[in-house]
C-alpha cells in the first residue's frame, strides 16, 4: 500500500478551507459555538469528537474508492 501525500495534502487543504468559510461568513456564530464548547466538559467534547472521526469514516468508506 503506497501512501499518496499529494492526496493527503489535498484532502488537509479542503478541510482548512472550509474552516476558513464558517469563520469567514459568520464569524459572530463561529464566536458562540466557541463559546459553547467552553462550557462543555472534557468527556462531553470528547465524545463529540470520536462521533466526529465516525463521521468521517464513514464518509471516506461510503464514496471512497
Amino acid at each position: 500500500m503506497n501512501f499518496d501525500f499529494s492526496l493527503f495534502f489535498r484532502a488537509l487543504g479542503l478541510a482548512i478551507v472550509l474552516e476558513g468559510l464558517f469563520w469567514a461568513i459568520s464569524p459572530h456564530g463561529m464566536r458562540q459555538v466557541m463559546t459553547l464548547a467552553l462550557e462543555k466538559n472534557n468527556n462531553e467534547l470528547r465524545n463529540m469528537g470520536v462521533l466526529g472521526i465516525i463521521a468521517g469514516l464513514l464518509v471516506i468508506w461510503l464514496f471512497g474508492s
